[in-house]
């Protein structure tokens, strides 16, 4: 019996020590700092993680719309020269009457209509307008027939192209010195 008195003075010891000790307490508190800082560590890696999905969301997106717009811009360019061809035509049969010309003129508007509504728009230039090494090369330099042409643009041999503001195809233009 004396084993088993001794024993529970021994654990009711152990327990009067365990309520009144300063280390029992503190690791509850220190238990419950642990625990917060992993919750804000994991909170920080999510929100970084969804942070970084976020931006290869976007960036995959634009990089979609971005590959789509450089497809047509190949396509637009090899048409280009059609579309000079079809100028060209123009003009020839822009004072006849007939029959094959208003068919020939009808196909050449179609066509137009088709380049602008895809987006390739015309650098509007004419002879006069100040010369723009972005949008424009020239091919030449002539001595300029007044001295308002020197620097500006004397005549356009080809005409420029830009597709969402992108030039596709620089004007060729002749310059006066």
């Amino acid at each position: 019996m004396e084993n088993t008195n001794e024993v529970e003075k021994e654990l009711e010891k152990n327990e009067a020590v365990t309520e009144e000790s300063p280390i029992a307490e503190a690791e509850p508190v220190n238990e419950l700092k642990k625990l917060q800082d992993e919750v804000a560590e994991a909170k920080d890696k999510y929100i970084r993680l969804f942070s970084e999905f976020e931006n290869f969301r976007r960036r995959t997106a634009k990089e979609k719309l971005e590959l789509i717009q450089s497809a047509n811009e190949n396509l637009l360019k090899n048409l280009l020269p059609v579309l000079d061809d079809f100028e060209r035509a123009e003009k020839a049969f822009r004072d006849l009457n007939t029959k094959e010309a208003e068919g020939f003129l009808l196909i050449f508007n179609k066509y137009k209509k088709i380049m602008e509504q895809s987006g390739a728009k015309v650098l509007d230039l004419k002879a006069g307008d100040d010369f723009n090494a972005d949008t424009q090369e020239a091919i030449t330099q002539v001595p300029a027939p007044s001295e308002a042409l020197k620097g500006k643009i004397v005549d356009v041999v080809e005409k420029g192209y830009v597709l969402n503001d992108k030039v596709i195809r620089f004007a060729k233009v002749v310059v006066g010195s």
